[in-house]
């Protein structure tokens, strides 16, 4: 299916792979591959502004990611979305995290980490980056 130039993909298809057949390969070493995979789509889709991430995530059908709080070196990012399809209980969301820390290395050339914090309960993640403005890239 297709509208303009933005293609539909089934989200059980996309489900399957993210959810059961990634971490099955990967096993216990999910986050850190999911992480430095993130941190490459980045380099492969630059963004000109982190406003653009938004409407990245969005696209990507990985949620709505929206600006919590931003200090001199550091920001957080709330990713939230129809439950259903996020999956907050199972997810590993390391892919999002290193895809943010990436994006924001790469916009402030100081090197930048990023944790995800799931609440479940809530169903939302906390994406919590962290630039270390001593260490320039």
């Amino acid at each position: 299916m297709e509208s303009g130039n933005t293609k539909t993909i089934p989200t059980f298809g996309y489900e399957i792979l993210r959810d059961y057949v990634l971490s099955s390969i990967l096993g216990k070493h999910e986050g850190d591959v999911l992480y430095w995979a993130g941190k490459d789509i980045a380099r492969k889709f630059p963004l000109f502004s982190m406003e653009e991430a938004a409407t990245f995530f969005k696209e990507a059908g990985w949620g709505a990611l929206t600006l919590e709080k931003e200090t001199k070196d550091s920001r957080t990012y709330l990713l939230t979305g129809d439950s259903d399809i996020l999956k907050f209980d199972s997810r590993c969301f390391r892919l999002e995290a290193g895809f943010l820390a990436q994006q924001m290395q790469h916009q402030l050339g100081y090197l930048t980490e990023c944790y995800d914090e799931k609440n479940s309960k809530k169903q939302y993640v906390e994406f919590h980056l962290k630039t270390d403005l001593k260490e320039k890239i």
